[in-house]
């Protein structure tokens, strides 16, 4: 698995989840439930991860929705 954005947005992670559900990606969010933990202040941001095989067209997808600023290790241009 490897991490394609990482925000304390969930609505942004929503529609990501969406977005390549769309596209038969299957995305996974990781600390969803560190609300929990943190008393629902949205201190702790959320991960979504995507396959390895599949991160490269994961990112393009967001890419061509305007979304390329909140892939991790997107290069800055």
């Amino acid at each position: 698995m490897r991490e394609l954005i990482l925000t304390n947005d969930l609505v942004l992670i929503s529609y990501v989840e969406a977005l390549l559900a769309d596209q038969g990606i299957e995305a996974v969010v990781f600390d969803r439930n560190m609300s929990l933990m943190e008393g629902s202040i949205g201190a702790f941001p959320r991960r979504l991860v995507v396959a390895d095989d599949v991160w490269t067209r994961a990112s393009r997808i967001l890419r061509d929705a305007g979304l390329s600023e909140w892939v991790v290790g997107h290069e800055r241009t």
